[in-house]
């Protein structure tokens, strides 16, 4: 096994890379907020013209959706660390499996919404209940584009051991990982987030 560099690496702490993610998570955690205290501020303000929407038990497995995918990218992690080639191209490829059936089970989820009559126009709780859920859904997504990446590239890259060498001891190859991992993390801790406070409202 190489000798991994530690991965707070004086060279990597203000790598563009590192940048590029601090501004997104900020930036969507300012969004998600804003619009969650919006969503209060608009009840305590219409009381009656906003009622509180039960969430579908679907949005729960959802969760343990994610929880799943969010565990496999931590596994595909410590599977390159370890230079586990077959098990990272396995993790990455049950992470992708697991997001796509998130969103799948996500449609299901709007459409258990629609099995009730609420609609994105059916007053302003509807409205931000979808536009919230979109939105999450929008940059989960956004994300599998680049775990589509990394997998083409390990299962290209991981044919002979010269190569699966030179692959894992590529330090922006892990500065990238663990990027995703942390963008696939903070997309987890989000939804328990937004199911949370939809919980929460329900019985408000």
């Amino acid at each position: 096994m190489r000798n991994v560099p530690n991965e707070s690496e004086p060279s990597f702490a203000f790598h563009p890379y590192n940048i590029l993610m601090i501004l997104s998570i900020g930036s969507l955690s300012i969004l998600f907020l804003a619009l969650t205290v919006s969503f209060t501020y608009s009840r305590v303000q219409n009381g009656a013209d906003m009622p509180a929407i039960n969430l579908p038990p679907i949005f729960l497995v959802n969760t343990l959706i994610l929880l799943g995918s969010s565990a496999t990218m931590w596994w595909a992690k410590q599977c390159y660390l370890k230079d586990d080639t077959k098990n990272y191209q396995n993790a990455l490829m049950y992470t992708i499996v697991l997001s796509v059936f998130f969103l799948i089970m996500q449609y299901f989820g709007w459409r258990a919404l629609f099995a009730k009559n609420i609609f994105i126009d059916s007053d302003i709780s509807a409205s931000y209940l979808y536009l919230i859920s979109i939105l999450h859904f929008v940059h989960v997504i956004a994300g599998l584009p680049f775990l589509i990446l990394f997998l083409r590239a390990a299962k290209r890259r991981m044919k002979e051991p010269v190569s699966v060498l030179v692959y894992f001891s590529d330090p922006e190859k892990r500065l990238k990982l663990r990027l995703l991992t942390l963008y696939w993390h903070f997309l987890d801790a989000l939804w328990i987030y937004l199911v949370l406070f939809f919980l929460i409202n329900s019985f408000i």
